[in-house]
């Protein structure tokens, strides 16, 4: 996917079935087109193999004792209620996959309500892996976890340091804000993206996952008002739940709709590989990241690519850990620095850390009752681009925000601005004194 689709003003993503040829080249249009259908038969397929799961659960229940069962009629009519939500998550996706917006049939034949006789399949699919199943659930997971109330404090926990941290530089008060250019690599569902739109940003999102692409196409411009679809997100999770209603919660979704709501600030979705797409310099004047920098092979080449795209005096804001996704993937390699190995890449680079903070409690998609609660320890930074020349002789007369700009040091956090005006004020005091001297010498 190396190919930038076109990507639309919100609140349309780009529709590839209105002119296919914008969207792919010759080359590579076979490919993505296998590749885009696969990502489909894995929504498709989504019922029969969660259902593959919980036949195993009863066949087991079944072959127990009669006592044994007796003892379990609850956990029966439990597992009764689990087919119940994963029969609701599919009446989602068959709503998610209605309108064929990202993903055109093979033959330029298919059109939005003209599938309702093939959302479902009971065979496997050809090409489709556990992989892209686990996907496949994980996007319903994530669709609560951007666009429910049931997770909006984690959703506080990873985007709101990053949006103050933009506020903050560029404030309303000083800036156009429909000027300021924002890229958000692995946009996700995009509700990052949106929450910037809505503060008057000119907000982009890139997004390489299909899966991730057409569920938020969905939830982004055909949701028609709030709280519309019922979701039961944890529902494949059999483990670690103290009562039987905490696998079978629901949730409601978009608490806000973007199509009701739309952002002051200009929005777009762009899909393709983010070291791909993104190759022009000095084009966006922040890039804000989000669990995004260790999914890369290689991270250095995120760190030079975003470096590249930011405009002189652009920042680069980041929250996240360093779970490096390829780490222990089967034929692929994989690079693991360590944070204080990306720091001295980031500086290398070109950088300057305005600030950084360690052990940002993050949660992941994670469903508030189960009793495994996993939590990252992630990490936080502001990193910008110097400015030219010019823009530097400015910023001498500017006092920088001294909360930004702080020694990496964590014992000594030094205002660099306190200290270069004592400085200045040394040298004139010396000069002064200097001149009194030399005028009494004289007389």
């Amino acid at each position: 996917m190396s190919d930038m689709l076109p990507s639309l003003p919100f609140p349309m993503h780009p529709k590839m079935h209105e002119d296919p040829a914008l969207a792919f080249s010759a080359k590579e249009d076979e490919e993505e087109r296998r590749h885009i259908q696969k990502v489909q038969n894995a929504f498709k397929y989504y019922r029969p193999y969660a259902y593959l799961r919980l036949k195993k659960k009863w066949d087991y229940l079944h072959s127990l004792s009669a006592d044994d069962q007796r003892l379990l009629s609850k956990y029966r009519t439990h597992l009764d209620t689990v087919g119940n939500g994963i029969d609701c998550n599919q009446a989602v996706i068959r709503e998610i996959l209605r309108d064929r917006v990202l993903y055109p049939t093979g033959d330029g034949s298919g059109s939005a309500g003209d599938t309702d006789n093939d959302n479902e399949t009971d065979e496997p699919p050809a090409h489709v892996r556990h992989g892209d199943m686990d996907q496949a659930q994980s996007t319903l997971k994530l669709i609560a976890r951007d666009w429910s109330a049931e997770c909006a404090i984690e959703r506080e926990q990873s985007y709101k340091p990053i949006i103050d941290s933009i506020e903050e530089y560029y404030k309303p008060s000083d800036y156009k804000l429909n000027e300021i250019k924002i890229l958000v690599p692995g946009a996700g569902l995009g509700r990052l993206t949106y929450e910037l739109a809505c503060r008057g940003y000119a907000c982009e999102g890139n997004e390489f996952s299909y899966f991730m692409l057409i569920a938020s196409n969905f939830v982004l411009n055909l949701c028609d008002y709030e709280n519309k679809h019922v979701l039961y997100p944890w529902v494949h999770q059999y483990v670690n739940n103290m009562r039987r209603a905490d696998q079978v919660a629901s949730v409601r979704f978009p608490d806000i709709c973007p199509v009701r709501n739309p952002p002051k600030g200009n929005i777009e979705m762009a899909a393709g590989d983010f070291l791909e797409v993104y190759k022009t310099p000095d084009a966006y004047n922040c890039v804000a990241t989000c669990f995004f920098i260790d999914c890369a092979n290689n991270v250095i080449d995120f760190i030079r690519t975003i470096y590249k795209i930011l405009v002189p005096g652009g920042i680069w804001v980041n929250l996240g850990p360093l779970l490096y996704h390829y780490s222990d993937v089967q034929g692929q390699n994989s690079i693991e620095p360590t944070y204080e190995d990306l720091v001295i890449i980031m500086e290398s680079i070109g950088f300057d850390i305005l600030s950084c903070r360690t052990g940002i409690r993050t949660k992941y998609a994670q469903n508030p009752q189960s009793m495994k609660q996993s939590e990252y320890q992630s990490l936080f930074w502001v990193c910008r681009k110097p400015p030219n020349n010019f823009e530097q002789q400015q910023q001498r007369e500017q006092k920088e925000p001294p909360d930004l700009i702080v020694n990496r040091d964590h014992d000594t956090q030094i205002d660099v601005d306190v200290d270069a005006d004592d400085l200045d004020h040394q040298l004139e005091d010396d000069e002064m004194q200097s001149e009194s001297q030399s005028q009494a010498k004289q007389t």
